[in-house]
């Protein structure tokens, strides 16, 4: 019990920082283009531009210190805790002394269903997340129905549903899923069924030319997965709100909050938001919006996780 609380402890001292500084780096906002004054004058942007993953894990030091880093913290947290007693109170010991847990094997389609049906439990927790890692203000630890107030429109505390209506989000979130589990599972079957087998396979089971092309598959999935994660970061820190001067899905107005708040930047903001009266209306606005306002690279940021990341879930 203490040791697993405590690689719970470890792994979110380790992760927040670095799973922050990566929903900074691509919620970013960085216009190559000129930008209209309030009196319609063009000028130059003048945010901040951060060109790198660990460029923006040092501006946030930097400007919020070490506060700023764990930033997001708590919902990681208590999300944390809720599965590690899920599988405290419904695996057997032996599975939790040996760390193994996989989804149930039932096919394509069941794990399809699986996975679609946990990211709908988790979706709220994600989107409070992001929101809480983007905020420039400071948020409380111990102070929930305060950072809710901070972090959510008027209209999405009193319809919490509204969530999962928020523009483009829930397409997005089931393409992710939906390419990895028909995709690249369905590929791994085809070409290195060995790795299913319980146990790591004998190298001589494996074919070195199979596993050279399931690998250059995962590289260049990420020409696929990497933008449908940075428009999934952009759609869920866009929040709904119902106003007669702004459509459904417009962000909260300035001063719509219902008390002020404290900024964690002294001087200025970590990162650069795009403009509340312009959201995005679905996910291929969204993309279509990016690559005209900042470019192709901006869907692209931080590539290198996403492989990374696709390579340990598809050899594990």
């Amino acid at each position: 019990m203490m040791t697993l609380l405590g690689s719970v402890a470890l792994s979110l001292a380790i992760l927040v920082p670095l799973a922050g500084a990566l929903v900074r780096f691509r919620a970013h906002y960085n216009p190559k283009g000129l930008q209209l004054d309030a009196e319609g004058g063009v000028q130059p942007h003048t945010g901040p531009v951060i060109s790198s993953f660990f460029s923006m894990l040092k501006r946030v030091h930097r400007i919020e210190g070490w506060p700023g880093l764990y930033k997001g913290l708590m919902p990681s947290l208590l999300s944390t805790l809720v599965i590690t007693f899920f599988l405290m109170m419904f695996l057997s010991d032996s599975n939790l002394r040996h760390g193994t847990y996989s989804a149930p094997d039932a096919g394509v389609v069941g794990i399809l269903v699986y996975s679609i049906f946990a990211m709908l439990v988790s979706l709220p927790q994600v989107i409070i997340t992001n929101r809480a890692i983007t905020t420039p203000h400071k948020l409380p630890y111990f102070n929930p129905i305060y950072s809710l107030r901070v972090l959510l429109t008027p209209t999405e505390r009193r319809r919490p549903w509204i969530l999962y209506l928020t523009p483009g989000l829930l397409a997005a979130q089931v393409t992710h899923i939906a390419y990895i589990v028909l995709g690249l599972r369905s590929m791994r079957q085809l070409l290195l069924p060995e790795l299913a087998n319980p146990g790591i396979p004998r190298r001589e089971e494996i074919s070195s030319v199979k596993l050279a092309i399931f690998l250059v598959i995962i590289l260049l999935s990420t020409i696929i997965l990497t933008p449908l994660e940075v428009i999934s970061i952009r759609l869920s820190i866009q929040r709904n709100h119902a106003a007669p001067e702004f459509n459904s899905i417009s962000q909260e107005e300035e001063g719509d909050a219902d008390e002020a708040t404290e900024y964690a930047g002294v001087e200025e903001d970590v990162i650069g938001l795009r403009t509340e009266r312009e959201p995005y209306v679905s996910l291929i606005d969204c993309g279509k919006r990016i690559i005209e306002e900042e470019g192709w690279g901006a869907l692209y940021r931080a590539w290198w996780l996403t492989t990374l990341g696709s390579l340990g879930g598809a050899l594990s």
